[in-house]
Formats: structure tokens, sequence, C-alpha cells
């Protein structure tokens, strides 16, 4: 026995009441900073009370009654922490300065020899001012369940990377019997290497198994990487959290190893790809240049979709515009570098809607096929030279109508893409169409435009409308109902009234219901019909009543008149029954 043993009572009580105190306060302290530490039954209760510090001053005073000497003192101390505190808290230096305060307190500590309270790897046990020895190195370790997962060395290096203390043990689970030569190449990586027999989840329950005693065999580490793809991992995963271990799950989702932080639950993300090569920005626009260039001789257009240009060159170089971009210039889009270069580049956008069209910028005009195509087309039409300042909607579609012919003339189709209509009025006007019908007050929308323009007859190609010049009608007469006899020319009659449309459109409708022989025909026809005889769209018409209408909406909103129906994505009309 100690000869603490024979103290002064004084001391010895006052010893037991400071004893009592500190380890209170500790309890308390961790509570409120490092919650972790304390056993998870006793996180949410209120330390702060009185109470509390009382019952557990009582306690402890009574364990510490029941041996005399100090030695055994010590030790009950520490059992009593062990009720309130996980393992990992034994390891902690707040530990060893507790120890270091107790030590102190005792009566003639020099006499005290024990290690009852630490172990003596933590604490020297001499007069020394500073007992606490420096506390080993932490680390991290890695558990693998080489049958769900595979880590190279590159992924190992990412990992390693996210870690705040260094992998120094690294273990693989597996059957090794049915994975070839890998055992080979795991042990020389430094894994230790743990066989489970054949069987679905063998590797999972040995890891399982293992896992979770981890903070028993390895004291000092703090870290634990989980690697495996399958959900089981997740009990281990939450029973090493509790046992305050940052622990990392670690799970391949197609190419990519996603790592989650049970600590700040953010998630980390590795391609198992190689990245791709991203050219220098010279070689870049080189790489685009030659794209548009490709496209306009197999189009022989001057104008490429700048979808196209994208298409093409992820199709070339297994890489996107958008990211090279983000390379040379963060936070740009892929459009940008079109924009950010005008000596390279024009860009050209019918509205803000709309598609972006590119080509190259070119400071001489080379003889390419493509501009000679152009310019044998323009001679051989000899067009009026172009306005330079249009002032007015009628010019506007005077200069419209002339770029349509202009382009059509050579041209084995009758219609040309409005796109292109916009991209040679830029060319001559040196100014977008929608600029121009928004200074003459006239929208902005250059497809309803069109629309409107009595000459011009558009069809929808595609998700693309085309539009061509309608051939001039001879001229026709008709008895207007507002008139007394008179006769009046066709392409200038005015429609007044909707009775008097419907009753032209019924009109229309028997006219070439009989010639086609059936019922129904399509609406299109019907138009057609209606341009080639007023000189005006009947959409047009229908928007003299109601500028939000249609033709399609007109003969919809009177099923007393006219039957509507869609056939293969065509809507078909006919004369409802009974209409005369």
């Amino acid at each position: 026995m100690s000869d603490n043993s024979s103290l002064p009572l004084a001391n010895h009580s006052t010893a037991i009441d400071q004893i009592s105190l500190w380890v209170y306060q500790t309890i308390l302290d961790i509570q409120q900073q490092q919650p972790e530490l304390l056993h998870e039954k006793y996180r949410n209760i209120q330390w702060c009370n009185s109470r509390y510090q009382s019952a557990i001053s009582t306690k402890l005073k009574a364990e510490l009654d029941k041996v005399e000497d100090w030695d055994a003192k010590l030790l009950k101390v520490r059992r009593f922490l062990q009720i309130f505190l996980v393992p990992n808290y034994f390891q902690t230096p707040g530990f060893g300065e507790l120890v270091a305060k107790i030590h102190a307190s005792i009566p003639h500590p020099s006499q005290s020899t024990s290690n009852g309270l630490v172990d003596a790897q933590l604490i020297q046990p001499t007069a020394s001012p500073s007992p606490v020895a420096s506390p080993p190195p932490r680390i991290a370790i890695l558990l693998l369940d080489a049958e769900n997962l595979q880590l190279d060395i590159e992924t190992e290096k990412f990992l390693a990377g996210i870690c705040t203390y260094p992998i120094q043990i690294k273990v693989a689970f597996a059957n090794w019997r049915s994975l070839g030569k890998k055992d080979s190449e795991f042990h020389s990586r430094g894994y230790e290497l743990i066989h489970v027999p054949p069987g679905k989840d063998s590797a999972d329950v040995k890891m399982a198994t293992v896992g979770s005693s981890i903070f028993v065999h390895y004291p000092t580490a703090r870290e634990v990487l989980v690697c495996s793809s399958d959900g089981v991992m997740t009990h281990l995963y939450n029973t090493l959290q509790t046992h305050g271990l940052t622990v990392y799950l670690v799970r391949k989702q197609r190419d990519t190893i996603t790592v989650l932080n049970s600590k700040t639950n953010q998630t980390k993300t590795h391609s198992l790809t190689p990245l791709p090569t991203i050219p220098s920005l010279e070689e870049f626009i080189t790489q685009l240049k030659d794209i548009i260039k490709a496209e306009q001789t197999q189009t022989v257009n001057p104008w490429i979709k700048l979808s196209t240009i994208s298409t093409r060159f992820r199709t070339q170089h297994n890489i996107t515009i958008s990211q090279v971009v983000s390379t040379h210039f963060p936070g740009k889009k892929a459009r940008d570098i079109f924009i950010d270069y005008p000596n390279e580049f024009v860009i050209h956008q019918l509205s803000d809607d709309s598609e972006l069209y590119v080509t190259i910028f070119q400071v001489e005009n080379p003889n390419t096929t493509l501009e000679d195509n152009s310019a044998a087309s323009i001679e051989s039409q000899a067009p009026e030279p172009p306005l330079p300042h249009l002032k007015s909607k009628v010019e506007l579609e005077q200069a419209l109508i002339q770029i349509v012919k202009t382009l059509t003339v050579n041209s084995s189709q009758n219609y040309v893409p409005i796109s292109n209509v916009g991209t040679e009025f830029h060319k001559q006007y040196k100014q977008a169409i929608t600029k121009v019908m928004k200074s003459l007050n006239l929208g902005s929308k250059f497809l309803s435009f069109l629309q409107s323009c009595s000459v011009l007859s558009l069809q929808k190609s595609g998700k693309d409308y085309q539009v061509t010049v309608c051939t001039p009608a001879k001229k026709k007469t008709v008895k207007s109902q507002k008139t007394t006899g008179k006769e009046v020319d066709s392409a200038q009659s005015k429609i007044d009234l909707e009775e008097e449309l419907e009753k032209i459109l019924i009109k229309i409708l028997a006219k070439l219901t009989k010639a086609s022989g059936t019922d129904a025909i399509v609406v299109n026809d019907l138009k057609k019909e209606f341009l080639s005889k007023y000189q005006i769209t009947a959409d047009a018409s229908v928007k003299n009543f109601h500028a939000d209408s249609s033709l399609i909406k007109f003969l919809r909103s009177r099923p007393t008149v006219f039957s509507l129906t869609l056939v293969d994505k065509d809507y078909r009309v006919a004369i409802a029954p009974g209409v005369n």
C-alpha cells in the first residue's frame, strides 16, 4: 500500500474535492466543444445544471472512498471517466492535461508512481513539471472491398489528398483466388490482404467486422476510408462515425469515384476516365475555322449554325467547345469565343431567341467556289441596287422580295430558308433585319413580318421555315358586297367582315373538295388557294379581326361551319354537315 494512505485527512479530502470538480468541468467542456467524445446517451444532458455537478461529485467521492491508496483511486478516476467518454478521448491532449493536474493535486505526488489513471506511454511518473509526452502521430486507414471496387494509383493519390492525415494502413478484402494476379499487384502497393471464401457478401461481412474495431486496434487512427460500392457498408460508416472518427465513404458510379465526408457531408468526385487534352488557344481557333470551312464547302452557305459547329468539334476532338472555353476563360460560355474574337469570326442572330450563326472573318476576298457562285448568281439576276436606308414597311418588303428572288434564281428549289434571307439582308445593309424592323416599329419577330407580306409565301421544313415569292396571279375581278355593281381588282379587294371571310373560305373549300373528290383537304392547300386568289395570306386576313389569331384558330372557332381534324401532323378541314 502507498504511503499516501497515511496523509492528513484534510489534504486527502481537499484533493478529492478538487479532482471531482475537474472531472465535472472536463465533461462539461467536452459537451460544448467536442460532443462526439461523449457516449451518445450523455450528449444531450444539461450538464451545466448544478445538480449534475453535485451528482458527479457525490458519486465520484463515494467511489474514491472505497479504496485507501492513491494508485487505486487513480484507477477509479479513469474508470469513472470511461462511463461518460469514448475511448478516443483517452488519446487526446485534453486527457493528458487532466492527468497532469490530477497528479499535481495529489499530496506528495512524488510518492505515487502508479499509472492507474493513464498508460505509461502517455505520462512519466516523475516529479517533472511536464509529465505528458508528445502523442503518437495520427494516421488514416484505407479499407477496400476489392471485389466491388478496385483503386488505381491515381485514385489512391486523389484519396490521400482528401485526408488530413497520411494513409499508413491499407487493407484489401477479397476472394483472391478469383481475381487472378490482383493479389500480387495490391501486395506490391503496400496493401494487407485478407482472403475470404467464395460468397456474395463474404468480403463485405469481413470488412465490416474488421472495420468496426479499428478504433481499438489502431488508437491513433483519426480517419478511415471505406471503399466499397455496396450499400451494406453504410452500417460500418455509421459505426465508425459514432466513435469520433472521420469516415470517408468511397463509391464508384459509372466512370466517377465519389467521396462523402462524414464530418462535413460534402462530396468530392474523381473521374476514372483520362481527361481530354485541352488544345492551346491558337490551336483551338484553327480547329474551329477548319470545321467552319468544311461546312461552308459542303452546304455552299457562308453562315454555319453554332450547334452544328459544336457537334462537329465534339465528334472530331472528343471534347466540347465549352470545356476548352472554360479552361482558357473561366466563367465564359461556348458562344463567347466567337464574340470575343471579331478578327477571326463574325456572328449573326435573327432575334434574341433564335439560333446563332457563325462565319469566318476575311480581310481579302479569295476566289473561292462559294463566293464565285454567289457572285455569278447575283450578276445573272442583275438586281436593283439595295436601298441605303429603308424608311417604310413597303421599302423593307421590296428589299426582302428582291433578296428572295436572288437567292432562288439558280436554285432547284423555289423556297429558301428564312435564315439565309436574314443573312443576305445583313450582308447588303450592314445591320440585322430585326434591328431595322424595330426602327420602323414593325416588331422584332422576323417570321411574323414575313407572314404579313402579301407577296411572300412560307412553308415549314422540319423545325425551320422557308420562304418564296408568289407567282403573280392574273387580275381577276370579284363583286364586292359593299359596291353597287362596280368591279374592283381582286388583289386590292379588302375583306371587312368575319362573315364575309367565312363565306369566302366555304366557297374555296367547296371548289377544292370537288376537284379532289374528297370531303376534307389539307389546310395548307386552302391557304395557297386563298393567297393565289386574294394576294394576301389567310392568316393575315384573320389578323385583321384578331391580332393574336390565325386561320387554324379561326376555323376551330366555328365548329358548326368547319370540321377540323389532325392527320399525321397536318390539319385537314371540311365543310361541316348541313352547311350550304
